[in-house]
């Protein structure tokens, strides 16, 4: 395993972090028992970073991942979230941080978080959100009830603008930056690096999109981006190459990122996600990718209130 520090937090994180939405069986069942076992070997690894969420499986993530780190809680990097309950549920009122955590630390059977993350900002106030939520967290932060604090949303601006002025300490973003689009580096990467803001990578498959299976039927992309995505993965399975780890080893390869975060909930998952560190993206295959991305205009989508867009 690699690790890399988290902006000037002093934290060093596995560059490649467990990601556990599928605890909340937000992509279907899973089998709670193998779950367990997948994330006791991802910790024998190496892999340190763990981000949970009250909104994955509307708690059940929290629930269930609280239990399985009995034990070894002093061995990773543990991350949760606040602001985002439910589908259409946001609450970034400084009362609503405060009893989250509460809350998230009883699930998790902890007595502090390592990171705290303002969930899904785009869907909140932004101005609320520097002046009230953050300074909110804060307060939790000299409690000695969480370590550091970020935010996370899709839309890429919002999270520039509000990390610089509420002065974060990390960002996680995610789609932007993968074999599907790579304009992290245009819009956010440049603002964090100036100010020596931590950055976290996540869904190296958009969302599913450069899988086998391929995105859930929900998925919010334009019908082009997942026609996009179906191309690109069938040109890999021409080649005997898994799209996914691909994408994945591509992700690895930012410089900036601390980590990159892999939705995993069994050993078989855990394994392919943990080949990506000795793959090395054929340079070929990803100038033929860009061929098939080239005509698209935009490669993610709206997200969050219209005012936080950004197209």
């Amino acid at each position: 395993m690699r690790y890399r520090q988290l902006g000037s937090t002093g934290l060093n994180l596995s560059v490649i972090g467990f990601g556990t939405a599928p605890l909340g069986n937000e992509f279907g069942p899973v089998n709670v028992a193998e779950t367990e076992r997948a994330i006791h070997q991802a910790i024998d690894r190496g892999i340190n970073f763990f981000d949970v969420a009250p909104y994955y499986g509307r708690t059940l993530a929290e629930e269930r991942l609280g239990p399985a780190l009995a034990g070894k809680r002093d061995q990773i990097v543990l991350s949760s979230k606040c602001g985002r309950y439910d589908t259409a549920s946001f609450d970034f009122s400084a009362a609503r941080v405060k009893t989250s955590i509460d809350e998230s630390l009883r699930r998790l059977r902890t007595d502090h978080l390592d990171l705290f993350i303002a969930h899904d900002i785009e869907f909140g106030d932004r101005e609320q959100v520097i002046q009230e939520t953050i300074p909110a967290m804060r307060e939790l932060q000299q409690a000695g009830k969480v370590r550091y604090i970020g935010i996370s949303g899709l839309p890429l601006k919002i999270l520039a603008d509000v990390a610089e002025r509420g002065k974060v300490d990390f960002v996680l973003s995610y789609c932007h930056y993968n074999l599907m689009e790579r304009d992290l580096d245009v819009w956010l990467t440049p603002v964090l690096k100036k100010h020596q803001i931590g950055l976290i990578n996540a869904a190296a498959v958009h969302l599913r999109i450069l899988t086998h299976a391929g995105p859930i039927a929900s998925h919010p992309a334009p019908e082009t981006v997942k026609k996009a995505g179906a191309e690109v993965v069938r040109l890999c399975e021409s080649r005997g190459v898994n799209p996914a780890i691909l994408s994945l080893a591509f992700s690895l390869r930012h410089p900036y990122a601390a980590s990159t975060l892999c939705g995993m909930s069994n050993l078989d998952e855990l394994e392919q996600n943990l080949s990506a560190l000795d793959i090395t993206p054929d340079a070929g295959l990803l100038a033929e990718i860009d061929q098939i991305l080239a005509p698209l205009e935009h490669r993610v989508w709206p997200s969050g209130r219209v005012e936080n867009h950004d197209f």
